[in-house]
């Protein structure tokens, strides 16, 4: 067996990431379950980038990502990620509370909102949606070539990756792990948990406690519309959180009722009732006709007890490392979560451009 100093289970947006940035400073195995990397969650992202998303608590990795997206080194290709488009949270009369808790929760990051007028941004939006608030520095997000270039970047750095590599069991032996997957067996210094929606799985493969990362499915429908989404709309977010949607390319909608139901880590698939529901929603919103439902999909987004990413060694269980946890926010926090556990995996010094992030509020030490 080839020994590694690192072994990163999970090849999605987090693992591909974390295994480019640490191979740097060590030699990496990538393990993914799947022939190809980024098949569930990665690739059934939403695909943008937004200050507010997942909370105060994930708002600093993901305004440290924005400039690295926006400028990427030329290393993951010199060429921007991101695109502008908006983001317009909307609210009817009773949703008034709602809409200021959300500006006072980011009113002390530097994060730009203003109210405004919905019906002056959204043509054909109901009558009964009388106020909103802006966020303009929400951008849309190129998810497939931001993973490809990690990916890319992962190679070049000389890491092993290894597809079809379902992690059947590992074990603590002369000082490392010793990796029993369905493409062969491995041996490595550390562990790194990277798997999404399997990380409690991999956890347990690997004889340590799990957390308690819960897979909460999410439902995605692309529609078409008469009239269609103009290119130029913001994203829109229903300010109470039950549902949302933004323009895909041929003036179609990509639209979610943003529901999170408790799932098994599994391949996972749109329930009918979930996208009648996302139906209903969008139709109370705005007086467009929906004239087909084109697509329908479901991803797993994974989230932590407290709903705040995992980066770290577990402090019960020598050599394993957390990089879990990350919910719907790990495409747009990518460089910053992976730089900064790389720092921690690797023990190296932590990028000076990540000064504002504090790594202890991600630490598992708070579930042990």
């Amino acid at each position: 067996m080839s020994a590694y100093d690192i072994a990163v289970v999970g090849g999605g947006i987090a693992g591909a990431s974390l295994a480019a940035e640490a191979a740097a400073h060590a030699r990496v195995l990538l393990l993914e379950a799947e022939d190809q990397p980024g098949y569930h969650a990665t690739g059934r992202s939403a695909a943008f980038w937004s200050e507010t998303y997942g909370g105060p608590g994930v708002q600093p990795l993901t305004t440290a990502s924005g400039p690295i997206l926006t400028d990427p080194p030329e290393e993951l290709g010199g060429e921007s990620f991101l695109k502008p488009r908006g983001e317009l949270f909307i609210g009817r009369e009773g949703d008034t509370a709602a809409l200021d808790a959300f500006i006072a929760e980011f009113a002390d990051t530097g994060v730009a909102l203003e109210r405004v007028d919905p019906h002056a941004m959204l043509p054909g939006l109901r009558p009964d949606w009388v106020q909103a608030v802006y966020e303009p520095t929400c951008m849309d997000i190129d998810v497939g070539r931001l993973h490809g270039a990690y990916l890319a970047l992962a190679r070049r750095r000389g890491v092993t990756i290894v597809t079809g590599a379902v992690l059947e069991a590992a074990a603590r032996e002369g000082g490392g792990w010793a990796l029993h997957t369905r493409a062969g067996q491995f041996a490595a210094g550390v562990l790194v948990d990277a798997g999404g929606a399997w990380a409690d799985r991999v956890a347990e493969a690997a004889g340590v406690a799990a957390i308690g990362i819960a897979p909460l499915r999410r439902t995605m429908v692309q529609l078409r519309t008469d009239p269609g989404m103009a290119a130029d709309l913001p994203l829109v977010r229903d300010g109470a959180d039950r549902f949302y949607f933004k323009p895909e390319a041929g003036g179609r909608v990509w639209l979610s009722p943003h529901d999170e139901v408790p799932d098994e880590p599994r391949d996972v698939a749109p329930e009918e009732l979930d996208v009648a529901v996302a139906i209903d929603r969008f139709e109370g919103a705005v007086d467009w006709r929906v004239e087909a439902v084109e697509r329908r999909w479901a991803g797993l987004r994974s989230f932590a007890p407290d709903r705040l990413p995992v980066y770290g060694f577990d402090p019960a269980a020598q050599g394993f490392f957390w990089f879990a946890g990350q919910g719907g926010f790990g495409i747009q926090t990518a460089p910053a979560a992976a730089s900064l556990a790389a720092s921690l995996l690797t023990g190296t010094a932590t990028p000076d451009w990540l000064s504002d992030v504090d790594p202890v509020r991600y630490a598992p030490d708070r579930f042990r």
